[in-house]
């Protein structure tokens, strides 16, 4: 099990801890923007050097963390400072998502060889009220809205047939980066699929 950061915010400082929960409060019972902002602000950064003292890199490390402060924003009201300082918590969830990363990492990647990308909602249970093209022009629509660094990675990947260590070679991206841009872009594209309700959740 990974170790709390032993510099996490709100650790052996009740008066600090004190005042997280109660913005937590705030969140919780107000959805107070203010609040939030204010501990978004303080823990975001924190949890992502964490996260890359931990082995990750910058992207996935900043998408962790930015999933773990939107589950705070939507479940505030889990958050129980009887049982734990905040920053435990939140560093429990990074935790259990940097788990989830690794077990992704090791399912989420189509071969490149295939034209698979079409038939990415196959990867879980597919919604039978879409038929083919209503499935492949979602897919294509999504694909567009891709952030750009990660739009050329998959189309060089997916439409030109190259393997990670030859769009490295042609992008000059390093490997890491290429693979975890890759994969930011599959968890963008499976999270779009799942809100048009093609795939749905596991």
């Amino acid at each position: 099990m990974d170790n709390i950061d032993p510099q996490a915010p709100g650790t052996g400082n009740g008066a600090r801890a004190a005042e997280w929960a109660r913005l937590v409060e705030l969140v919780a019972l107000h959805r107070d923007r203010a609040a939030f902002t204010t501990l978004f602000d303080h823990f975001a950064p924190r949890i992502e050097m964490h996260l890359q003292r931990l082995g990750l890199d910058a992207a996935q490390a900043e998408e962790i963390a930015q999933e773990v402060m939107v589950t705070l924003w939507r479940k505030a009201t889990l958050f129980d400072p009887a049982k734990s300082s905040l920053s435990t918590w939140l560093y429990r969830i990074a935790r259990n998502r940097r788990i989830d990363l690794t077990r992704r990492d090791r399912t989420d990647f189509v071969d490149p060889q295939s034209p698979a990308i079409l038939d990415i909602a196959a990867e879980g249970q597919i919604d039978q009220t879409f038929d083919g093209q209503q499935r492949d022009d979602i897919v294509r629509k999504l694909v567009t809205e891709l952030p750009s660094e990660q739009l050329g990675l998959v189309q060089l990947a997916f439409y030109e047939g190259l393997s990670h260590s030859q769009i490295a070679e042609r992008t000059g991206i390093p490997l890491g980066t290429v693979k975890s841009r890759l994969r930011l872009a599959f968890t963008r594209l499976r999270r779009g699929l799942e809100a048009a309700g093609v795939e749905e959740s596991r």
